[in-house]
């Protein structure tokens, strides 16, 4: 009888991070604690999107006539109170939140957060894919703790990632060397590693981007997407996959390779994306998996947010497909 194999020697997001964390010998451990404390809220607020599929979704009432609280501001609450309690974090700024949240004396540490708790809610009910987005800068020396710490260029980040829910709930990070994925394996309740050393290709053959909002796009912007659906005779006409949630359509780009965008339009003059919690930290992962983001003419991780809610226009994806958009939008800004 032919006894299946088992392999006993894996890999988990916590040794990963320690395996990292030995090779700097100045290193503290606190941001291995702090990254334990957002896999507790992936892992938790996974098990609550679960349940949503099954419709707790939120926003009704409960048999009992009390109103449910809605998956979103669940999973901000869970993703506050587990950084919270770490005693890493001094600052956090959340989606969810109209002002930034200081941590009280006591509880605070070197480190600020800014996370989209449950980016793409609203699709929940159609089963679509949605996630959790967030950043980590550390606190500026000599700093407290201040809304200053965080309105920073995206480059002064040191770890970003996003955890995808879906049929499985996937992590994607990175903390400054390369990008790795894990996926959640239920029976043991660890995110394994399953993606070493994501490399987004220099090119690839899908563009992602709401073409409902064409009539309202650049000069610059319509001449990019044309090019991709009518090229020159010989070449294929791009693939347009657009899912309309960030984490899922930023994903399929690292692994696939082409072109992700929401840009500026006559409508939105400086694009939809939150700088802070959305562009920022895909931005740091498509850098480190090799490829480029952009805004049009800048790299977004240059862009110096002017509040925590500020948004900004992004471009990003396979190296040579994002130097295509920025070759027009120079041409069109002479």
């Amino acid at each position: 009888m032919n006894e299946e194999k088992v392999t006993t020697d894996i890999i988990t997001l916590t040794r990963h991070v320690l395996d990292e964390q030995r090779k700097h010998k100045e290193a503290s451990g606190d941001l291995s604690l702090l990254l334990n404390a957002v896999q507790l809220g992936c892992k938790f607020v996974a098990t609550n999107v679960r349940k949503a599929r099954i419709g707790l979704a939120g926003g009704a009432q409960n048999v009992s006539g009390e109103d449910q609280k809605k998956l979103d501001v669940i999973s901000n609450e869970i993703f506050i109170n587990a950084l919270r309690s770490s005693g890493k974090v001094a600052v956090m700024v959340s989606e969810e939140d109209e002002d930034a949240i200081i941590v009280e004396e006591g509880l605070k540490g070197k480190y600020c957060v800014v996370f989209d708790p449950l980016d793409g809610s609203s699709n929940i009910d159609a089963g679509v894919n949605v996630g959790t987005i967030f950043g980590i800068y550390r606190v500026n020396e000599g700093s407290a703790g201040t809304i200053k710490d965080v309105l920073r260029p995206g480059r002064e980040m040191i770890v970003a990632g996003y955890c995808m829910y879906g049929s499985s709930a996937n992590m994607v990070l990175t903390v400054g060397n390369g990008v790795n994925g894990y996926t959640l394996d239920n029976a043991i309740g660890e995110f394994i590693l399953t993606h070493p050393n994501i490399r987004i290709p220099s090119r690839g053959k899908i563009y992602s981007v709401n073409e409902g909002n064409a009539k309202y796009w650049s000069e610059a912007c319509q001449e990019y997407f044309h090019s991709l659906k009518f090229p020159p005779e010989g070449k294929n006409p791009y693939s347009a996959r657009y899912i309309g949630s960030m984490v899922a359509d930023v994903h399929r780009t690292l692994l696939y390779g082409g072109i992700f965008a929401y840009p500026a339009d006559k409508k939105s003059k400086n694009g939809k994306l939150r700088v802070l919690y959305e562009c920022f930290p895909m931005a740091f992962l498509t850098e480190q998996a090799g490829g480029k983001a952009i805004t049009g003419l800048e790299r977004v991780l240059d862009v110096v947010p002017e509040s925590i809610h500020s948004r900004c226009p992004i471009f990003l994806g396979s190296k040579e497909d994002v130097e295509d958009v920025e070759r027009l939008y120079k041409k069109y800004s002479k």
